[in-house]
C-alpha cells in the first residue's frame, strides 16, 4: 500500500491502514481470541453461570499477558459480553445460570502488545431446539458470506448485502442498531461496516483495511430494546438472536481472517 493511499484514506476516511508489523500484531491477538472462545466452548455446560465464563475469560487473557478491551470500556463492568438466547449483544456476566437448550453467545477482544483482535461465537448448552439450532447455522453462514465478499477495490456496501440478503431468504432479519467496524490500533475505529445494505455502494475496500464482520441475526423481527443497565440489547419481540464474529484483513489478493475458528 502505497503511502499516498495511506494518507488519503486517513483524511478523508479516518481510515489507519495497517502494515506488515501491525498485522502480525493484530494476528498475534488474534489467535490469543480464538483460544478464548476454544475455552469457553470447552467450559459452557449447563448449570454454569455467565459470571464464571467471565473469570474464566479474564484469568486466561492475563495469563497470556494481554488484557481485556472491554473491562471498563465506558463502564462497561466486565471482561467479556455473554449473550443468552433472546440477547443479542453486550450481555453483563452475572447470576443468569446456563440453562439445557440455551444459546450463549461469547464476545472477546484481547489487547496484546497493544493490538486489539475482536471475536464472537455462539455455542450451544445441551441439546437445543430445532429453532436454536437454525438461527445458529443462519448466523454462522451469514458471517462465511460476508468474509466471502471482501476483496480489493470492491465496496464495502458488498458486505452488508451479501449477509442481509441471505439471512432474508432464511426468514430471519438483521439487526441495524449495531455494526461492525475497524479494529487493531484501537477497540473501534473507523470504518463502520454495516450487515445490511446495497452493492456497489460505499468506501472500495483498499489492502491494509482490518476490520470486523459480526453479523447480529434474529429469528423475529430486527428490533432492539436496550436494558435498565445501559449495555445489554435484547430483541423486543423475544426471539432469540445469535452472532458469530471474525477481524477481517483486505489483501493483495482477497481477504484473510485475523481469528480464524472452526464451528
Amino acid at each position: 500500500m502505497t503511502r499516498d493511499v495511506k494518507g488519503q484514506y486517513r483524511r478523508r476516511f479516518g481510515i489507519r491502514l495497517k502494515d506488515a508489523s501491525d498485522i502480525e500484531g493484530i494476528r498475534a491477538a488474534g489467535r490469543l481470541a480464538v483460544f478464548l472462545l476454544e475455552q469457553a466452548e470447552r467450559a459452557i455446560q449447563p448449570g454454569m453461570l455467565t459470571e464464571e465464563i467471565n473469570t474464566l475469560v479474564d484469568s486466561v487473557t492475563r495469563e497470556h499477558g494481554a488484557t481485556s478491551a472491554p473491562l471498563n470500556y465506558r463502564g462497561f463492568p466486565k471482561s467479556a459480553c455473554v449473550s443468552v438466547n433472546e440477547v443479542i449483544c453486550h450481555g453483563i456476566p452475572g447470576a443468569r445460570r446456563l440453562e439445557p437448550g440455551d444459546i450463549v453467545n461469547v464476545d472477546v477482544t484481547p489487547i496484546l502488545n497493544g493490538y486489539y483482535a475482536d471475536a464472537n461465537r455462539t455455542f450451544f448448552v445441551g441439546d437445543p431446539s430445532d429453532e436454536a439450532r437454525e438461527i445458529v447455522r443462519v448466523a454462522r453462514e451469514a458471517l462465511r458470506r460476508g468474509i466471502e465478499s471482501v476483496m480489493p477495490g470492491r465496496r464495502l456496501g458488498n458486505i452488508g448485502w451479501a449477509i442481509q440478503s441471505y439471512v432474508e431468504q432464511h426468514g430471519c432479519s438483521v439487526v441495524r442498531d449495531f455494526v461492525g467496524h475497524g479494529v487493531g490500533f484501537a477497540f473501534h475505529e473507523a470504518p463502520q461496516v454495516p450487515h445490511f445494505g446495497q452493492k456497489g455502494t460505499g468506501i472500495r475496500l483498499v489492502p491494509g483495511m482490518v476490520f470486523t464482520i459480526e453479523p447480529m441475526i434474529n429469528r423475529g423481527r430486527p428490533e432492539v430494546r436496550i436494558l435498565d443497565d445501559g449495555w445489554t440489547a435484547v430483541t423486543r419481540d423475544g426471539s432469540l438472536s445469535a452472532q458469530f464474529e471474525q477481524t477481517v484483513l483486505v489483501t493483495e489478493e482477497g481477504v484473510e481472517s485475523l481469528t480464524p475458528f472452526e464451528g
